[in-house]
């Protein structure tokens, strides 16, 4: 970090003896981040470094999140984590900050004075000067990111550490230096449980949470599947083909992830996971294995009729913006499918398959010449029996590509 205003080594070098394999040897073990942080401030406060503060910044690849930010305190245990979003907000926050600046200058270090009185060239220089300290040093330590750089920025790109001082000389120069000397090693150390986060995370984002945990603790052969019961839920948007024709190609992207937000709360909300999205549908299961049938039953058929009443207050909300609308339409069966890796040698689907998640999709394509939202299959009544109160048989119907008709239910009013 600059020296260019305090003078080096006036202060007892900082006790930092085996630190640095003591970093290496807590990113082995996979601690969280904030652990990793507090135990690496603690240990340099302790030795001697007058730190009032610190702050570590680290890009994430995740749906919502863009980064996280995490603050360091003597005395107040915890490191506070704040994930920031990908709001412009967020960004032109981020573009007003020292990481930002240090970053599109392709520099490694800064530091500033804080008791000056300001004006200040960051905002948080503000307020921590306000907060009463007196010295700020921060530091880039990069590495080679998992992506190239793309629309939204490099992905692990290196963590962004600073720290600030309420010390009225400042900090020591020569204590930074050795401060310095270690964020190497916390940057490795991080990286390799920031590393292991972002794959939890892009695996569960497009797998689901099981289907993904599974993946990451080596389910990845072709061909290992498994039995399972589970409740199998098959939604489809109807008009979507109509609308595809007629709204601009952004708005219908748009369209498409409001209405799937819609549609996939009450799953996630009642404990079911949404395995594949299918153009204009998905596909989920509620697992009954290792689960009590009745309640993983009494579960899927809540979200069922949350999302039959939901969204019609939904669609009224759209209308009255002035934007358009669609309807959907539901199976809910239960059977045995077989779960896990099928695909070809190097590219895989973790999902599942088999005859009832075929007649779930076929009882699916019957709600339209119905005329019902949400169709309840015979399977799932006689083993759902909590729930065959809030049932009602419609009869037997013929069902495409069965042999035999099939009776169906729908929720009662």
């Amino acid at each position: 970090m600059p020296v260019d205003h305090v003078t080096v080594g006036t202060e007892p070098p900082l006790a930092l003896d085996g630190f640095a394999e003591w970093i290496v040897q807590r990113g082995l073990l996979g601690l969280p981040l904030e652990d990793q942080l507090a135990g690496f401030c603690q240990r340099v406060h302790d030795a001697g470094l007058p730190m009032q503060r610190a702050n570590m910044g680290l890009a994430t690849l995740h749906p919502r999140w863009g980064a996280h930010t995490f603050i360091w305190r003597p005395g107040f245990g915890a490191v506070e984590r704040t994930p920031r979003d990908r709001s412009f907000q967020q960004l032109d926050a981020y573009r007003r900050s020292p990481a930002h600046y240090l970053r599109a200058r392709k520099e490694s270090a800064l530091r500033r004075r804080l008791d000056t009185g300001g004006p200040f060239d960051f905002p948080i220089l503000d307020e921590l000067s306000a907060e009463g300290l007196t010295d700020y040093a921060a530091r880039i330590v990069p590495y080679e990111p998992l992506t190239r750089r793309g629309p939204q920025g490099d992905s692990l790109n290196g963590i962004f550490f600073s720290c600030a001082t309420d010390r009225p000389e400042g900090f020591d120069g020569g204590q930074l230096a050795q401060l310095d000397a270690t964020l190497p090693y916390l940057a490795l150390a991080i990286k390799a449980r920031a590393t292991l986060d972002v794959a939890q995370t892009v695996v569960e984002t497009y797998l689901g949470a099981d289907a993904g945990r599974r993946v990451l603790t080596g389910e990845i052969q072709r061909g290992a599947v498994q039995t399972i019961r589970a409740v199998i839920w098959f939604c489809d948007l109807r008009g979507f083909t109509r609308l595809s024709d007629s709204v601009p190609r952004d708005e219908l992207v748009e369209l498409l992830d409001d209405y799937f937000d819609a549609l996939a709360a009450p799953v996630h909300d009642h404990g079911g996971q949404i395995l594949k999205f299918l153009g204009d549908g998905f596909l989920a299961t509620f697992d009954l294995t290792g689960h009590d049938d009745q309640a993983a039953c009494v579960s899927a058929l809540k979200a069922a009729t949350e999302l039959r009443d939901r969204l019609p207050r939904f669609n009224a909300s759209r209308l009255a913006a002035g934007k358009p609308v669609m309807d959907f339409g539901l199976a809910v069966h239960l059977g045995d499918v077989l779960y896990g890796n099928i695909g070809t040698d190097d590219r895989l689907d973790f999902t599942v398959v088999g005859p009832a998640v075929n007649e779930a999709s076929r009882i699916q394509a019957l709600c339209r010449p119905l005329g019902r939202n949400v169709l309840i299959s015979s399977a799932f009544s006689r083993i759902a029996r909590d729930c065959r109160q809030t049932l009602k048989s419609i009869g037997l119907h013929e069902v495409p590509d069965l042999d035999e008709p099939r009776e169906l239910f729908v929720l009662a009013d």
